[in-house]
Parts: C-alpha cells; sequence; structure tokens
C-alpha cells in the first residue's frame, strides 16, 4: 500500500510538471457541477469536421490555452472568441488558427469553447456566453505570472458574433467581488484591449446580422435587451482600445456595425484602429492568400506593438 501511495503520488507530480511545461493545454472554466446558468439535459456536444471544424451544443467550456516561448512572449494575450452566429463555433478557422498566428508574434493565445445561447442547457439563453468570457479573462488574469503573461496586458478577440461577444465583454465588465470564496472571481474581468474582426456590433434592425441577435435574445427580444447588446450604446470612458477589422463587401455583417463601434469609441475619446478593405466579403479569417486584406494580421501586429508601447506611458486601471 505504501508502494502504491508513493507511485501516485509520482505520477501526480509528472503529470503536474507536464502541465506546466506544456506550451498548450485545455482547462475547463468551471468546477463539475458549479457551470453557472446551467441546466442537465439530454444534450451532447458535437464536433463536425468539414472545411472547418465547428462546435455544437457546447456543455462544458473551456479555454485552450497556447504560450509563445518565454524567449519570445511580449506578456500580451488574447481571449479568442470563434464565430458562427451564436449558433455555432467555428473553432479552427476563428479560433485556433489565430492562437497559432499570435504565438509566432510573441503573443499568447487563449481559444474559448464558450456556450452557445440556442443551447437547452442554458437557464437564460443570453447570458451564458457572457459568463463564460468573463471567466476566462479572470483565469488568464488570476494565472498571469505562470504564463508569464502582463496582468494589464490582457485583451479580447472576436470575428463575427464572437466579435459581438468580444465587443460585449469590452463593454460589459466589473473589477470582480472581492467577497467571493472563489479566489478567480476576486479578479476584474475588464479586457486591456479588443481586436474586432468583421464583428456584429448592432443589433438595431436595419444594420444587426438577424441570426445572430435571434440566437442570443430570441426572435421576439426585449427591447431594453437589443440595447443592452447593442455595444455601439454602451461605450464608456473606460471602455479598452480597439483595432477593428471589415470588408466594404460585406454582405453578412455590413460594415457599419464596425463603423458605429469606431465612432462611438471616438466620441468617448479611447483610441481605436479601422481597417475597411475594398473586398473580402465575410468570414476572411487570417485571409492567408485571399488578396490584399491578407496583410490585416501584419497591419494587427504593428498595432500590438504600438499599443505595447503605449501601455508604458499611460496609468492603467488596476486589473489584478
Amino acid at each position: 500500500m505504501r508502494h502504491l501511495k508513493l507511485y501516485l503520488l509520482l505520477l501526480l507530480l509528472v503529470s503536474l510538471t507536464n502541465y506546466m511545461s506544456a506550451q498548450h493545454y485545455t482547462i475547463p472554466l468551471w468546477n463539475k457541477g458549479a457551470i453557472p446558468n446551467f441546466q442537465k439535459t439530454d444534450e451532447v456536444e458535437k464536433v463536425v469536421h468539414n472545411w472547418l471544424t465547428g462546435i455544437h451544443d457546447v456543455q462544458e467550456p473551456d479555454i485552450k490555452v497556447f504560450l509563445p516561448t518565454k524567449a519570445n512572449a511580449t506578456g500580451q494575450a488574447l481571449i479568442i472568441c470563434p464565430g458562427g452566429g451564436y449558433q455555432g463555433l467555428a473553432y479552427d478557422w476563428e479560433g485556433l488558427d489565430y492562437a497559432k498566428y499570435l504565438n509566432t508574434i510573441g503573443v499568447a493565445g487563449i481559444v474559448l469553447k464558450y456556450r452557445l445561447p440556442v443551447s437547452k442547457s442554458n437557464i437564460v439563453k443570453y447570458k451564458s456566453p457572457l459568463m463564460d468570457i468573463h471567466r476566462a479573462i479572470r483565469i488568464t488574469r488570476f494565472n498571469a505570472a505562470m504564463w508569464n503573461i502582463a496582468p494589464n496586458k490582457i485583451g479580447v478577440m472576436g470575428s463575427s458574433a464572437g466579435g459581438h461577444l468580444a465587443s460585449t465583454a469590452g463593454t460589459h465588465f466589473d473589477a470582480g467581488n472581492p467577497n467571493d470564496k472563489d479566489s478567480v472571481e476576486r479578479v476584474s474581468c475588464r479586457p486591456d484591449f479588443m481586436i474586432l474582426i468583421y464583428p456584429v456590433i448592432t443589433f438595431n434592425d436595419q444594420y444587426t446580422h438577424k441570426g445572430s441577435r435571434d440566437n442570443l435574445l430570441g426572435s421576439n427580444p426585449d427591447p431594453k435587451l437589443v440595447d443592452e447588446f447593442s455595444n455601439e450604446l454602451q461605450v464608456r470612458s473606460d471602455t479598452p482600445p480597439a483595432f477593428i477589422v471589415h470588408a466594404d463587401d460585406d454582405d453578412g455583417v455590413p460594415p457599419e456595425n464596425s463603423l458605429l463601434f469606431y465612432a462611438a469609441l471616438r466620441k468617448q475619446k479611447i483610441s481605436a484602429e479601422l481597417h475597411i478593405y475594398s473586398e473580402g466579403g465575410h468570414g476572411f479569417g487570417l485571409g492567408v492568400n485571399k488578396g490584399h486584406y491578407e496583410y490585416w494580421p501584419q497591419a494587427c501586429h504593428e498595432w500590438l506593438k504600438w499599443l505595447d508601447k503605449k501601455y508604458k506611458k499611460i496609468t492603467l486601471p488596476d486589473n489584478k
């Protein structure tokens, strides 16, 4: 029995060593049986492999953490929200591929597998995605020292409906609950910057992506919720800076979404950079070998370097 205990202890130590030394690994957002706004149903998570990997009916949200080598790390990190109209997740196209690219420029990429509001397992459908991204930001900031991340260089990144979720995190956040028993929940969930790629921003009838709005809020939503989740209406003086990319010929999510958000940021004197490409349509991802808009990641890299210098010159909110 004694030898068995020693063996199990050694196995645990080896596992922990591997966990700490790995450059990427998966962490559940919530403890088993403690997922908020969740009810057990007969749903099963589905992973579909076509030209991209899609995930549906997420039951146990998690983050997949990709860390650059310490020698290359800038200290910046991005929580990445794949798009999919709040109905599914374009998990590799707008998630894993972004994280791997970010590692090449020294940025930690943390892919969020968030719950989708169309799932029967939600109690209140629109609450779960925001709960999950808040938790992902808190976990990242809580583990910043261990992951070689600066706690005031943690941003959010999202495409399409994932851009809506990322911009929602940038306009709806809190400083943490200092009285919570869970030490992670005591940490701020305010992102320090946003990268938004052809994002859904507004839920007004003229420019919204109706599928995303219907999936999040229902086909006949409360007007108060429409305003609350029209993120151009929620920009405040403490909203973080943003880098925004869109295509002029996007007929899925009109570029007015990005224009409205950019104008709202300017009104509050918040630094923002907007790139509208003449073509590209919707859902171009990294744009590899797709024409002149394939250079948006390079422009984003330059913005991240500029932002890194700016961090050294301004006083940031205490997000620790």
